[in-house]
């Protein structure tokens, strides 16, 4: 398990590792992922320790039905969301989850307000700009953009993420910094810089990062080194 990560105001952040879990390879060991091939049973067990283990019940917890989207919700109450890739609560007692194995995690707070939010930024949802749709349903729910701490978890690096030309350009579109250039020498996407530039302009400029590159760090899941594999989930909650 992840260190504890204070974002102020009560709010807390963290991101769970392989390890520690009950799921058998190749999902092992402490996959929170539903729908990677894994039995329901291992995921559930595993979700619970992981929340036991970060000291909140996982029946706070809300879950997001990804699919590579920019759209957000706002939940009202703990379980599954829906269909998204971002969540946005203004209730004190839920803990927002984004799961990842290569996408970014980005989970942002304006603690003075009481506004959480989460969202998983694939290559899809950091062309279309998910994380600045989080901040302006954040904002719509009562945060404000000067307050509005964000943590970028774990993601597969720009020197790490090769795609052909055609996919490098269609994210960076919108967003330069999205452009990067391989160890190899070959077209790349940095979900990190593109994210965190889009968040500059979107008035946000409190930006932390893990910093790990999931594909180089073995404590983490990482789809494109090890699929079939598990997921890892970053939380924000406040305590």
């Amino acid at each position: 398990m992840g260190d504890i990560i204070d974002l102020g105001h009560g709010v807390r952040a963290a991101v769970t590792e392989r390890k520690g879990g009950v799921s058998r390879p190749p999902f092992d060991s402490l996959n929170l992922g539903l729908g990677t091939g894994d039995t329901r049973e291992a995921v559930t067990a595993n979700r619970a320790r992981a929340a036991e283990d970060l000291g909140f019940g996982v029946e706070r917890v809300v879950w997001m039905n990804q699919v590579h989207s920019a759209d957000v919700l706002v939940a009202t109450e703990p379980g599954g969301v829906g269909t998204c890739d971002g969540v946005v609560t203004t209730r004190p007692d839920l803990v927002l989850a984004s799961m990842a194995a290569d996408c970014l995690p980005v989970l942002a707070a304006d603690g003075e307000a009481g506004v959480l939010g989460a969202a998983h930024s694939g290559r899809l949802g950091t062309a279309h700009g998910v994380a600045v749709n989080l901040v302006d349903t954040m904002v719509a729910q009562g945060a404000r953009r000067d307050r509005i701490t964000v943590f970028l978890g774990p993601a597969i690096c720009g020197r790490c993420y090769e795609v052909p030309p055609d996919l490098q350009a269609e994210t960076a579109a919108r967003t330069p910094e999205a452009a990067s250039t391989t160890r190899q020498g070959s077209t790349g996407v940095d979900m990190t810089a593109a994210v965190t530039a889009q968040l500059g302009r979107a008035g946000v400029g409190d930006v932390l990062a893990d910093g790990r590159c999931t594909l180089e760090s073995p404590e983490l899941f990482s789809h494109r080194g090890d699929a079939p594999t598990g997921r890892f989930a970053s939380f924000l909650w406040r305590e």
